[in-house]
Formats: structure tokens, sequence, C-alpha cells
């Protein structure tokens, strides 16, 4: 998971949360606003709360509040959960709280005294919620549980029937059920499947075990939202796989001479909540939609938006009311939107993936579904989707010590009147936020900072649970401790949420000159407050940790969604902030600077080189990728040998180009390539198509976009004139 990311030289203290949860701009706050504000530095953190265990890690402790004698309290003035930061007074019977700063009163149940002279209890090792930095509490324990739904809506319009693609998606979708009937541990075994169809009107499924064949129930009415039945729409899925595979095999056939007829879009929406709703569960509703949108009024068909600079770029990406207001409803619900696009037209209408996004879901576009490419791409999203760690009915609650507030956080989400508290539909293990504090009063140097984040979520087994990630922090008055502490990709993490989350509101120029000023003034207030050593006025200083910062910053100002291209699209661009929005750390700091590898030469273990065309021989052959996918380069006079054992023909005229799956040879060299590529794919959050670019052709341009050094396609500054400007700009700030 850290493939991407420098190391932290940070000593974190006892039960502290690890970084694969919670990760700071810095690891040493300055004690002061006035400091703060001088060193031009964000506070902030970068939060995954469902980050999945690296490789030897054990899974979090869980605790329950049930437990007879637990210790699992919280604080009674500001409900912040029991961490190892909490102070233990009078033997034990009182503690007090690093954020509010209130003492509560212990039960007697729960009572232990704390050691002679320590302000920690005797049982503090015993207990995760005293000892550890994260842990999970069970909030439902014997209670009944609100097991997720898995709702299933298939477009049946002229065009999907004629297309061949409803015939197809309804044999993926069996041998997928299959597999996941087969392959299902606990996670999946309370799982409840659902089928609707659509086009002008909604089809329902009743697939009750009890019936001797499923019963379909036709709504012609659909302006209001009315079930005939609701009996048998979500059944678990070890009782209805008969039924729901008699389902999908007929539906081809039931609906093969399907009239013209328009297929809406909002139908399976609004229907598929109101079934989750009806139900009283929350779920995953996965449309599959061929018909091109037509709903709305932004044509995203268009290129370039040609307004760069005006407010009118804003109502670009700003969600139309509709959505947002459904987004809202899928949040008390629990409900996310996943959108599988099969549509060969260019979408007319506004792009559809605003809801989608703010529900925690996603939208995954295919060409040809008869492909292999498409076909295996398909595949491996739809098992991404359902198979992924969701939580649902999601409340985040962010505490920090007094002195600190949250001022601010970023993320795929609607934001509320409070900063500090958070709710979303779902959250998968990949979904990152960011949040942003503020000084409002001196911090203590001998208490440090403590920030947690207090996760309250429905499982995929239906309980209530809550996690708890905790961090104690450093905090100085001397501005040099909070520049050391500091890592380029945290930071290049927290300036890209927060930038592609103001775009609703401000326009992109001011923005990437803003990017500009804080790096330029940040550089600056190092070099004058903490270099240690003699300078020359022409000598450019960079903190250890934050050498890397103006390439990734560089990067950011001129990605597509700050600075479109003549060729860029809008759809793509609201798709790449969408995404962009919810990522890590490693996927971010891999998307703006990518790793360039060098497949031709020899060696196991492969070297990146810089990501610039000075990199690039015409002898080799090069793997570039980023968080969203694979460029596999391919130089003019590539070895021939090289080439016959990875595409199984020397000849380069003859190679195949864009999209494609490389051939499964039995020799050291595809084994190698193909290994790293399944590497890749499985350390992704994100399913990575393969494309082949041949040198000298028009498809060069997918390696140019990740070339981050060189200057952009769409006209933004090589790395090295960027850096040139920040130096110079800096240089004139000084006194």
């Amino acid at each position: 998971l850290f493939l991407y990311l420098s190391p932290l030289h940070v000593t974190l203290s006892p039960g502290s949360a690890s970084p694969r949860f919670i990760r700071c701009t810095s690891y040493s706050f300055p004690s002061e606003g006035g400091a703060a504000q001088r060193c031009h530095l964000p506070l902030g953190a970068i939060i995954t709360p469902l980050a999945q265990p690296g490789a030897g890690e054990r899974p979090l402790v869980q605790v329950s509040r049930s437990e007879e004698g637990a210790c699992v309290l919280c604080c009674g003035g500001c409900a912040a959960q029991m961490c190892p930061s909490f102070t233990w007074q009078d033997c034990g019977q009182r503690f007090h709280c690093p954020f509010c700063g209130h003492v509560t009163e212990v039960p007697w149940q729960c009572y232990q005294p704390t050691a002679r002279g320590r302000t920690r209890r005797v049982d503090a090792e015993q207990r995760a919620e005293l000892s550890h930095g994260s842990y999970e509490i069970l909030e439902t324990q014997g209670q009944q549980r609100e097991c997720p739904a898995l709702l299933l809506a298939v477009d049946v319009s002229s065009q999907a029937v004629r297309g061949g693609q409803l015939t197809h998606i309804c044999q993926q979708l069996r041998s997928f059920l299959d597999s996941l009937q087969r392959d299902s541990g606990s996670d999946q075994s309370q799982l409840r499947v659902g089928v609707v169809t659509y086009h002008s009107s909604l089809h329902l499924y009743n697939l009750n075990p009890a019936l001797s064949r499923p019963h379909m129930l036709v709504i012609t009415q659909t302006e209001e939202l009315e079930l005939p039945v609701w009996e048998g729409l979500l059944v678990p899925l070890r009782d209805c796989r008969t039924a729901i595979d008699k389902v999908l095999q007929q539906i081809p056939s039931l609906f093969s001479e399907a009239e013209d007829s328009p297929a809406s879009q909002e139908l399976p929406v609004h229907y598929g909540l109101h079934i989750l709703k009806v139900a009283g569960c929350p779920g995953k509703v996965l449309f599959f939609h061929t018909a091109p949108p037509s709903d709305g009024s932004l044509n995203c068909s268009s290129g370039s938006s040609g307004f760069f600079s005006s407010s009118k770029e804003k109502s670009l990406f700003q969600p139309p009311e509709h959505c947002v207001a459904l987004a809202q409803e899928c949040v008390a619900q629990g409900c996310s939107f996943h959108l599988f696009l099969f549509s060969q037209q260019a979408v007319g209408g506004a792009w559809p993936g605003h809801t989608p996004y703010l529900t925690g879901g996603g939208v995954y576009s295919y060409g040809c579904l008869q492909g292999q490419v498409d076909s295996e791409q398909f595949h491996s999203d739809l098992r991404r989707c359902v198979d992924t760690e969701t939580g649902y009915r999601v409340e985040m609650q962010v505490s920090v010590s007094k002195g600190l507030r949250v001022s601010g956080c970023f993320g795929a989400f609607t934001p509320g009147p409070d900063p500090a508290h958070i709710r979303l539909a779902t959250i998968d293990w990949h979904t990152a936020l960011a949040v942003q504090f503020t000084h409002h009063s001196p911090l203590d140097e001998e208490r440090g900072v403590v920030i947690q984040v207090a996760l309250s979520y429905t499982s995929s087994l239906g309980e209530r649970r809550t996690r708890v990630h905790s961090l104690s922090l450093r905090c100085s008055r001397h501005l040099v401790d909070t520049f050391r502490n500091c890592q380029a990709e945290t930071l290049l993490t927290f300036y890209c949420k927060r930038v592609y989350c103001a775009v609703l509101t401000r326009p992109l120029q001011d923005l990437r000159d803003e990017l500009l000023t804080e790096l330029t003034a940040m550089l600056t207030c190092y070099r004058q407050h903490c270099s240690t050593t003699a300078l020359t006025h022409g000598q450019l200083v960079l903190p250890q940790g934050l050498k890397s910062l103006p390439v990734m910053l560089n990067s950011l100002r001129r990605s597509e969604v700050l600075l479109p291209g003549l060729r860029g699209s809008v759809p793509l661009r609201l798709q790449l902030r969408s995404q962009l929005v919810t990522m890590d750390t490693a996927s971010t700091a891999a998307h703006f600077y990518p790793q360039l590898l060098p497949l031709h030469q020899c060696e196991e273990a492969v070297c990146a080189v810089r990501c610039s065309r000075l990199s690039l021989e015409e002898e080799g052959v090069y793997l570039a990728h980023d968080a969203l996918g694979l460029v596999l380069w391919v130089g003019h006079h590539a070895p021939p040998s090289f080439l016959s054992c990875l595409f199984n023909t020397p000849s380069f005229p003859v190679l195949p180009s864009g999209e494609c799956c490389l051939p499964v040879l039995d020799n050291a060299v595809s084994q190698r390539v193909r290994g790293l590529i399944d590497t890749l794919r499985r350390r992704s959050a994100h399913s990575l198509r393969l494309q082949v670019v041949k040198q000298g052709q028009g498809s060069e341009e997918a390696l140019q976009r990740l070339l981050v050094e060189d200057k952009s396609p769409n006209g933004g500054a090589s790395y090295p004139d960027f850096l040139y400007h920040v130096h110079v700009s800096s240089l004139k700030l000084l006194p």
C-alpha cells in the first residue's frame, strides 16, 4: 500500500494510530497561531478510517460496550471516545479529557485503580481502549442486525437489446452471482439481493422462495413512488439463487421486441432508494445503463469549456440541486449508487456521476462488451464493487486538543454546518478525507496535540460499530520542528482535496495562483527562519521532507481539472475530480507523480526513472502507471527478441496499440511483466486498464500526460521552469 510513499522520519508516541489511518501534514504543530500563519504550512490530517492492515499487521482489536467490566467510556463533556491520551485522577475515580478538558466520574462497575504515582490504570495493557491507538467498538452485540442489500437494475431498452449488451450483462451477472455464492464467506452470507429492469416503465421481480416461480410486476405509472408489494423484492442470496438465475436467463427473451422508447436514468435511482427504505436496510444499487443519458441541461459531449478563468467554470463542477437532495436521502438510508455505462454514443445530457460519487459509489464506462478487454474490465469492476469492505450509514466525529478547532473537511460528501461532524452514505477501505485545523489559543507544549477520529457505521454483517483512531503529536514554538516533520505526499493529498473541493465556488485560475503563492511563501519562511547553513543569494533551499513537493504541486496545478486541454472533455474532468477527491495518500501521490519503469532491463527489481521524455530510450520498453491506468510505451528500436517474448511478434509495425491484454506466453520476460502488472492491479483501489503506445503515433499523448516533469500537452509549465519561477519569487519576498 505504501509503494509510492517516502518513509515518515518521525517517532509516534505509544498508543498512536498507524499512518495508514491518520497522516498529518506535520507531526510537530506550531504552539501558537501566529507561527502557524507565518510558516504557510497547512495544519491538517488525511484520514482513511477503514484502511486495510498491511502485511504482517494484526486486525484491529474489537471490544464491546456490553462486556462486563468494560472500560469503553465516553467523555461526559464532548462525547469523545476513550483513548490512551486520557489521564486518570484520584486513583482512577475520574478521567480528564484532552479534547475539552472535562473531568468525568467513573461508574463503579468500570472502576480500576491507577498504578502508584502514575496517571494510567493498572489494567491499561489488557484494555485496547487504554493502550491501542486504533480499536473497534461493537455497539449492537446481541441486537437485530441490519444486513445490507444488493439491488441490480438492468436497462432493457431497445438500444440494449439491439447492441447485444443486455444478453452479455445478464450472462455476466449470472456468472458473477454464482461465483459470489460459491466463494462467499461470512461477510456475504446474509447478503440480500434483488433484480429490477427498466426502460420507460419499471419491472419488479418477486423472488420469494415460497413461490413456484418468480413473479414479475410492471409499474407504468412511475410519477409516484408506490410499490404494490415489497416482500420478495430483496431475498437472501442463499435462498433465491435459483430464482435469480431464472430471471436473468429469461430477461433477454422477454424484452427481445422492446419498443424504441427512451430509458429513464432517474427511474431506477428513485425506485432503488425507495425499495431500500421500505425494506428498512442499507445497501448498494448497481444499475447497468445502455441508452445514452439525456437528462439535464449541461452538454457534456463538448470539449474544453472555453471559459477557463470566468465564473461559469464553477457551475461546471457544481452538482444539480436535485442530485444533492437525492444524495442527502441516500446518506440517511445508507444507500450508494454504482453506474455501469455501456453507451457507445457521446453523452448528450448532464453528467450522470454526481449522485453516485456523492453516495460513495462510482461510474464505470465501457465501449464494446464483446471485446476481451471490456469484458474482463466489467467483471473486475463488478467484483470490486461488491466485494469491497464497506461501511453504511456513516457518521464521523473529529476531535482535537484544546487550542485547536476543525476549520474544514474536504472529500466526496455533502458538507454540513459542523466541519467536525461528517455524515456519509457509505465508505470503503480506500476512501480518504482531509481535515484542517486552526489555532484559537496557544497550545501547551508539555501536553502536545491529540487528534481523534470516531467513525460509526453499519458493517456488511449488519452490526453497528464504532472505529476509533487516536494520534498524539508534539507541538513546538520552533518552526524548524514543524518543517522537519513534514511529508510531501501528505501535503499534496491535502492540497488536492482542498483545491478540488474549492472548484465548486472559486475560479480555477485563482486556485492555481493560490497554490503557487502558498508554496513560495512556505519556502521563503523556511529559508528565512529555519535554514542553519550559510546560503548564497541564488541558492535554492528546500526542507528535507519536502524536496519532491514542488514537482507534485506543479503536476496538480496543470492537471486536467484545473487546466483543461483542447482535447479534454467535460465528463473526463468531472470524473477525474470525483475520483481524486476520495483517494488516499498513496494513490494521490502515484497519480501526480507516476512511476516510469524500464521493462527492457534484465534485473528482477526494476528501478523507476524520472517522469521525463529524457528518460525514454528508443531501444527501450517502459511501463508508466498512475492510480487510474497503465501505459506501456514501446520505442522504435526496441529489441525484436524482447518484443517477441512480450507480444509474440518481433516486428514493431505490427504490434498492437490501444487498450489490450498481453498474450500469455511461457517465457521469463512475459511472466515477469505480467506478474508486475498483476501486482500493481491488486494493490490499486481501481481497476487499471493497460494501453499500449508505440513511439511516434498519435496515441503517444497518453504517455505525455504522465511525464509530469516535461511541459504538459495542455500548456502547463515544465518542472524546471516552475521551480525556477518559485525560486525567483521566493527571493523577492526576502527582506
